[in-house]
């Protein structure tokens, strides 16, 4: 039976366990659905993205929001940089099965329709549409002054649907993975857009000064970084790229989304960077624990490239030149089902969240 252990994200407000139940009930019931034709969609639910046919080609497909960063927006009355996170939250995942993100399109609901406010996460919505190289086409603003209540008055919520475009010979799936892999890290610059909900229940004042200058509002408002133009000339360099993660919610973990036919081993995480937001957090929540923390935030990492050792050189070498601070930091084994970050003993399955390894049966 599996150990179940409290979690202090599920304390917080957020119940991943119950989540993953409700979303279960709900694909059961969309995998009934019958058509007059065989089926387009050619990756199973659960992946970082699907992948529909359309003859020779693929079109792939994810949809994404910002969760409750855009509390933190509200609260700091700031909102040029949280369509950043948007862009970023679907790109991310359409790159994961390597297609090329072309176009994005957002879905804004407000509780006042400010022209301020929308200029602004316009903004940031450019920006994000501009590093990535897609195209933001159309979108539809909603007024739910009923449903939405802000922090304090500017209440919002920020969706948005990616389209990416993919050669069937050529998408990423992790299949390819096995034994002996690389697991190679792109540093993030803080939280990104999970885990917000923790986050700020533990760290309370925003104005707050953390060691590296910035303050505990800017580094949870900070961006989540886009991995696409990067790992896009990892892809179109030939390298042989067996498997790509964005990290997320349920951190690591989320490693398992590409195969769970093998084991990831973390042992080299303290390569990367860590942010100090992490370990404000974890000091200062006294139900946080280190187990909480991966299960939670991306701790460091941003996105994971799994590719075959013979492919490590030149991998650096080109990620580095847009995300400086990519490292090697694990490896693939035959434990099947299994992620072990071993420099904080934990280990999390495709049925545990992360625990203390010595807890693992």
């Amino acid at each position: 039976m599996p150990v179940v252990i409290p979690s202090a994200y599920k304390q917080a407000g957020v119940d991943e366990g119950r989540a993953s139940a409700a979303t279960a009930a709900l694909v059961t019931v969309l995998k009934s659905i019958s058509l007059e034709r065989p089926n387009r969609a050619i990756l199973p639910s659960g992946h970082y993205a699907n992948v529909l046919k359309l003859g020779d080609i693929g079109v792939a497909v994810s949809i994404d929001g910002v969760g409750s960063k855009a509390i933190v927006a509200e609260e700091l009355g700031r909102f040029d940089t949280i369509g950043v996170d948007c862009i970023a939250m679907n790109v991310n995942d359409v790159v994961c099965v390597g297609a090329e993100p072309i176009a994005v399109l957002d879905y804004i609901s407000v509780q006042d329709p400010d022209p301020v406010m929308l200029e602004a996460i316009g903004k940031g919505l450019r920006i994000g549409a501009e590093d990535a190289g897609v195209e933001i086409p159309g979108g539809e603003v909603a007024q739910l002054p009923e449903m939405l209540r802000g922090h304090p008055d500017k209440g919002f919520d920020l969706v948005g649907a990616c389209l990416g475009v993919v050669r069937l010979d050529r998408i990423v799936t992790g299949a390819a993975i096995s034994p002996g892999d690389v697991i190679v890290g792109l540093p993030s610059n803080g939280v990104h857009a999970n885990g917000l909900t923790l986050a700020r229940k533990v760290l309370s004042r925003l104005d707050e000064s953390l060691p590296n200058g910035q303050t505990v509002g800017e580094a949870l408002l900070a961006p989540t970084s886009i991995y696409v133009r990067a790992v896009r000339a990892l892809l179109e360099a030939d390298v042989d790229v067996h498997g790509l993660a964005h990290i997320t919610s349920g951190s690591f973990r989320n490693l398992l989304r590409l195969s769970d036919a093998v084991g990831y081993r973390l042992d080299a995480l303290s390569r990367l960077p860590e942010h100090p937001i992490f370990g404000l957090i974890e000091e200062r929540g006294n139900d946080v624990s280190r187990s909480d923390m991966f299960r939670t935030f991306n701790m460091g990492c941003g996105f994971c490239c799994i590719i075959p050792p013979g492919e490590v050189s030149v991998t650096l070498k080109l990620l580095s030149s847009r995300h400086p601070g990519v490292a090697v930091i694990g490896s693939v084994t035959p434990d099947r089902g299994r992620v072990e970050i071993v420099e904080a003993g934990l280990v999390g399955t495709v049925d545990e969240p992360f625990r203390p390894l010595q807890t693992a049966g």
